[in-house]
């Protein structure tokens, strides 16, 4: 099972470190391909936005057609997307390969999730092997920065070029050393409701950065935050005959915790590395080199932070983790926006890079055992795509929330508002944990109630 399990993170490590990565090679390309900065934005956003809207399908997929076959399938396409972006010679090319990329990552991720489900059974075994996944991918995530530093000082290219190799080392250990396994549910494909909801998040996010860019009441902005408001109408109309979310999965309670957890997640320190790209580029003059080495510690703590959710998992409750990993990134997002201003980097930004870092690692372990422990293992592959497409929803509305918050000029204050609104997103973590735990403990204490034996009275 080793073999198989590393190939699984390999390929959850290339995901991750694909989203992550382009955020400090992003000022080189806009000035390669000669891309405003409103339109640079969708090179992060179009691989958000389509990774996420089709998630489901490829959770769909994954159960429908077998994990294995489709993973295969999806990291040779993904390859083929990053060679193509690697040489674009204009942003339309570009944007499209990262959304060939979304859509790759889309199939990709539910049936690494599918396979970790039939290959690991429910229980420690399980546990342990998504913390060895969650590890590495929260990593790549962190390392996306250091590796986007080192690559980019040659050539913001090799950013793409970096995945091909990847994706040929996990489709040939792929096919070597993982087990198929049987394909379970024949349920339809919900390309429509996809289609729906994925144009619902992409007009809202191009809504929110045209406001950023061209005002608030500009036509552009009304428009396409109408569009998005019809076909959100639309989609919910479509749930009730042709759901893209079965059911059965909704009642599950544990995945619902799951799907909030990994929102706030991405909308707090899974957005650090955004802001903290801007911060040190613009803000403190840093070249792509010195500022990917300022996510060193970062990802270091990272994995720390994982690898100490992974133990603490077996002996603790995981919304207790949870709690634990939200209430650590609070206090480092928090040290940030008040430090950020300071020019020394050791006293001011490495404090919180560290507590943040290590609430990051230990949160994103906890939401992916919360998520899933509950979900039948016919169902694995699903439950893993509405997992992540929370996460990713979540990052592109963020990214265009903070879009407005830092406005076309940030300065100091802008920044420190920027990193508040990640703060509470955290803060809001830890009270969902909380209140999770409190629940957990009333419900304990009636059924205690209810089973405890009635003693007779003497009259």
């Amino acid at each position: 099972m080793r073999p198989t399990l590393a190939v699984l993170s390999v390929a959850q490590f290339l995901i991750a470190l694909d989203y992550s990565i382009i955020y400090i090679a992003l000022p080189s390309v806009a000035a390669d391909l000669r891309l405003e900065p409103s339109l640079a934005q969708w090179i992060i956003s179009a691989y958000a936005v389509l990774f996420a809207g089709f998630l489901v399908v490829g959770g769909r997929l994954t159960d429908r057609v077998g994990a294995k076959r489709l993973f295969v399938v999806a990291v040779v396409f993904f390859g083929a997307a990053s060679a193509v972006g690697g040489l674009a010679g204009d942003g339309a090319v570009l944007l499209a390969a990262r959304g060939a990329q979304g859509l790759g990552a889309a199939m990709l991720q539910p049936a690494i999730i599918g396979l970790i489900g039939t290959t690991f059974a429910a229980g420690p075994a399980r546990s342990r092997a998504l913390a060895v996944w969650g590890g590495v991918g929260a990593s790549g995530l962190a390392a996306g920065a250091l590796v986007g530093g080192l690559l980019t000082t040659a050539s913001w290219r090799l950013t793409f070029v970096i995945n091909v190799p990847l994706t040929v080392l996990c489709a040939a250990g792929a096919l070597v050393w993982v087990r198929a396994a049987a394909a379970g549910v024949r349920d339809r494909i919900p390309l429509r409701a996809a289609v729906l909801g994925t144009g619902t998040v992409l007009t809202l996010v191009l809504g929110l950065t045209l406001g950023a860019d061209q005002g608030q009441r500009a036509w552009p902005t009304f428009a396409s935050l109408a569009a998005a408001v019809v076909l959100f109408a639309a989609f919910v109309r479509n749930e009730r005959g042709a759901p893209l979310i079965e059911p059965a999965l909704r009642r599950v309670r544990t995945l619902r915790l799951g799907a909030l957890a990994t929102a706030l997640y991405m909308a707090s320190v899974g957005s650090e590395f955004y802001l903290l790209t801007l911060l040190l580029q613009s803000m403190k003059g840093y070249d792509a080199l010195r500022a990917g080495l300022a996510f060193v510690p970062l990802a270091v703590l990272v994995t720390v932070g994982n690898a100490a959710a992974g133990r603490l998992v077996r002996t603790h409750r995981p919304a207790t983790v949870l709690a634990l990993g939200f209430a650590t990134a609070a206090a480092g997002l928090l040290w940030l926006s008040l430090a950020l201003h300071g020019d020394s980097y050791a006293t001011d930004l490495l404090p919180g890079l560290l507590l943040s870092g290590f609430g990051h690692g230990v949160i994103y372990t906890a939401m992916f055992v919360i998520g899933t422990q509950d979900v039948p293992d016919e169902h694995q592959g699903t439950a893993g795509a509405l997992l992540t497409t929370s996460q990713y929803l979540s990052a592109a509305v963020t990214l265009a929330v903070l879009t407005l918050v830092l406005g076309p000029a940030p300065d100091h204050a802008a920044f420190r508002a920027a990193f508040l609104v990640t703060t509470a997103a955290a803060a809001g973590g830890l009270a969902l944990a909380t209140a999770s735990l409190v629940r957990r403990s009333v419900r304990l204490r009636v059924d205690s109630a209810a089973t405890r034996p009635v003693c007779p009275t003497s009259g």
